[in-house]
């Protein structure tokens, strides 16, 4: 992994959930019940079933909420707060991943699809504060999520970064498709590769692969 390949970069791009954290620290297997049960009382439909709609809007929307409002107009306000009560105490902090995102050059930012003050709340656990120079959430994209192009047209646009001296880090791969159009540096974050044309590099050590850009 030639670290020349970033010497151009000037703004890192990190989303959050099973990026800035291990999937094996299962914060986001509380918020898929939290969801489970809104789609249930939203729809009315019982749990089987909100669990295939919750997948299903996910897959085809790119996230549960798009496909909620997409289809049955559901206000999004309540959703996301009622999604993100959850308990941040399974995260534990990372020195290393701190030490490794403080010493990359230029700007550092969270993009993700839920919502800025969760995102605080997660970063804080994992002893992250104060490392990053903005943090954007699904409110600053319109409300439209990752994969969709335009959303990380609003939030890259809010922030003026330069998507051709930026790099993305994501662990789901298809919300690498649209950066990487843009002129993105791509790194697939997660436990098992996923090769595709739009993906530059992978890693499951998102520490140990920063360490190689910064010595």
């Amino acid at each position: 992994m030639p670290r020349a390949h970033f010497e151009h970069i000037t703004t890192w791009v990190f989303d959050l959930d099973h990026t800035l954290y291990p999937p094996d620290m299962a914060l986001f297997d509380q918020i898929n019940v939290k969801m489970t049960a809104y789609v249930m009382e939203a729809l009315g439909v019982d749990r089987a079933e909100a669990d295939r709609l919750r997948y299903r809007y996910w897959r085809d929307h790119g996230t549960t909420l798009a496909g909620l409002m997409d289809i049955h107009g559901v206000d999004p306000g309540p959703y996301l707060h009622e999604v993100h009560q959850i308990d941040f105490s399974v995260l534990t902090p990372d020195p290393d991943l701190a030490a490794r995102i403080r010493a990359l050059p230029g700007r550092r930012i969270i993009y993700t699809n839920g919502t800025a003050p969760y995102a605080e709340q997660v970063i804080a656990a994992r002893g992250l504060s104060g490392l990053f120079d903005a943090i954007y959430g699904v409110e600053h994209a319109g409300l439209r999520p990752k994969p969709e192009r335009r959303a990380f047209e609003a939030v890259f646009a809010r922030d003026g970064l330069d998507p051709t001296r930026a790099a993305m880090f994501e662990d789901d791969v298809r919300n690498l498709a649209a950066p990487h159009q843009m002129g993105l540096r791509t790194v697939h974050v997660a436990p098992d590769p996923e090769p595709a044309a739009h993906v530059h590099h992978h890693t499951d050590d998102l520490a140990g692969f920063l360490s190689r850009l910064t010595g």
